[in-house]
């Protein structure tokens, strides 16, 4: 093995390096698989949901780490799925999004084949910005941003194009009180 390699395997797991007749047994334990966020983890997340474009050494200045610790604790967060990508906030007012619904949806139809197809649909329209399945009186419940209500129509048209949906509600942002918040960690 070769040292480059042997280093690598070393940062990301525990390994025992057994050489016998000239054969090299790796025996190692994987420390991503059981590794459970801690408090530096949170803090570390916590500071990136506020700004992802800090950099590394600033990232462990921040939680009073070593670079290279910093490094090898977002190697593990990304290998186990927490982080999923990185990710810049926009002004949607200045991007002229000035108009922000909440569709509520009800539907008769719950087989997996509609559901997908309505998946589908729905994805497919990009002024949707979350989508999600709800319990109490509707099914669905998307956000919709868009410039105006001509604009917001036809998403709407869109929107029942192709799925038979029982209703649809809308209900009319008038001020983003909080928008984007970080998820409390």
């Amino acid at each position: 093995m070769s040292p480059l390699k042997r280093k690598l395997c070393c940062r990301l797991a525990i390994c025992i390096i057994i050489n016998i007749a000239n054969s090299t047994i790796i025996v190692s334990y994987d420390r991503m698989k059981n590794h459970t966020p801690d408090q530096i983890d949170k803090k570390m997340l916590a500071a990136l949901q506020i700004d992802s474009s800090m950099s590394q050494r600033e990232l462990a200045d921040k939680v009073g780490l070593s670079q290279n610790a910093c490094w090898r604790r977002l190697q593990v967060l990304n290998a186990q799925g927490i982080i999923t990508g990185s990710t810049i906030q926009l002004d949607r007012q200045k991007l002229g999004l000035g108009l922000v619904v909440f569709v509520m949806l009800r539907t008769r139809h719950h087989s997996a084949g509609w559901l997908k197809s309505f998946r589908n649909h729905v994805s497919t329209i990009p002024e949707v910005i979350d989508f999600f399945r709800i319990g109490g009186d509707y099914d669905y419940m998307l956000k919709v941003v868009t410039e105006d209500m001509t604009s917001y129509d036809r998403v709407y048209q869109r929107l029942i194009s192709k799925v038979e949906l029982d209703s649809v509600t809308s209900y009319f942002a008038m001020e983003a009180i909080e928008e984007q918040r970080p998820l409390p960690l």
